[in-house]
């Protein structure tokens, strides 16, 4: 079994696309030198959270893929000798747009792509307005380092797509990620949403026995509709072992690199105490392709 070394670029976002991919370039090159074999970028860090709200001007932000943010981050992994994985607003075609992460080898060559599944709509995350859900399905990527089961964000809350994910391969769940606080929320609220997020995300590393990574942005931006009070992202990216138990532990407001060496092997120790995967009754689980059951 292998040593696959994670790290995953906490950081903030603005305005400027190309100040975004230079930071996330340069921090590329950070993790790499630090040992780095795999580096997971947070969600749409090439622009601010522009989902706040609904303004079709933001669909400009959108890309092709491949285009020109694709072959700059291309670069960074051919550059660096890295698995790259990259969050961006993928222009598919006129008025068909998606949350699409790709996944570089270490060549620059696109291993791989994710459509984001599950589509929030929440306040301050109009995401349905801008993206359509994901059609390429819950299938890992395979690299060099390893095989990586992509999920974004949002997804991050589905056992389902976790479970997917698994059993089609991943030896470890990646989540580019931007979650953050309403600042109208109380701080008892504000720390019950983010024990919540990390609970849910190491409930699917217990459950499936393998690594989970979760990337996710950092500081304060402001709704430019002025509806709500705008966001505060709340940091705090980690990487779980298949236990649930946490290997390394960002901030909640420094960019930062949160790096730690997994070895594939807990996996396989794991599962062989914990065998989850042998004692399902799939026999009995079609209920679960039903909306509800009443």
């Amino acid at each position: 079994m292998k040593h696959i070394k994670l790290a995953l670029i906490q950081q903030q976002c603005s305005l400027d696309k190309q100040e975004n991919l230079r930071n996330s370039c340069t921090r590329i090159k950070e993790a790499a030198q630090n040992g780095a074999t795999v580096v997971t970028l947070v969600e749409l860090h090439s622009s601010v959270y522009f989902c706040q709200h609904q303004d079709p001007t933001y669909f400009d932000l959108a890309e092709t893929i491949p285009g020109p943010s694709t072959e700059i981050l291309a670069q960074a992994a051919r550059d660096n000798n890295v698995v790259v994985v990259a969050s961006l607003f993928e222009k598919r075609t006129a008025g068909l747009y998606h949350n699409t992460a790709v996944v570089f080898e270490t060549d620059g060559s696109i291993a791989g792509t994710y459509r984001k599944m599950h589509i929030p709509d929440d306040p301050g995350y109009n995401e349905k307005f801008y993206f359509a859900p994901g059609d390429l399905g819950f299938n890992p990527i395979k690299t060099s380092a390893g095989v990586l089961g992509i999920l974004v964000c949002w997804d991050q809350w589905y056992p389902e797509a976790a479970r997917l994910m698994t059993l089609a391969g991943a030896e470890v769940l990646i989540y580019p990620t931007a979650i953050g606080w309403d600042p109208n929320d109380s701080e008892t609220e504000q720390q019950r949403q983010l024990d919540a997020w990390q609970t849910i995300q190491r409930s699917h590393a217990i459950a499936n026995g393998i690594h989970v990574v979760a990337a996710n942005r950092i500081g304060f931006e402001p709704d430019p509709s002025g509806h709500t009070r705008g966001a505060q992202f709340w940091g705090n990216s980690f990487i779980a072992g298949p236990q649930g138990e946490i290997l390394a532990h960002g901030s909640a407001d420094k960019s930062e690199i949160v790096i730690s060496d997994i070895d594939l092997q807990r996996t396989e120790d794991t599962r062989r105490i914990w065998p989850f995967l042998r004692d399902r009754r799939i026999d009995a689980y079609a209920d679960l392709t039903k909306r509800f059951r009443i």
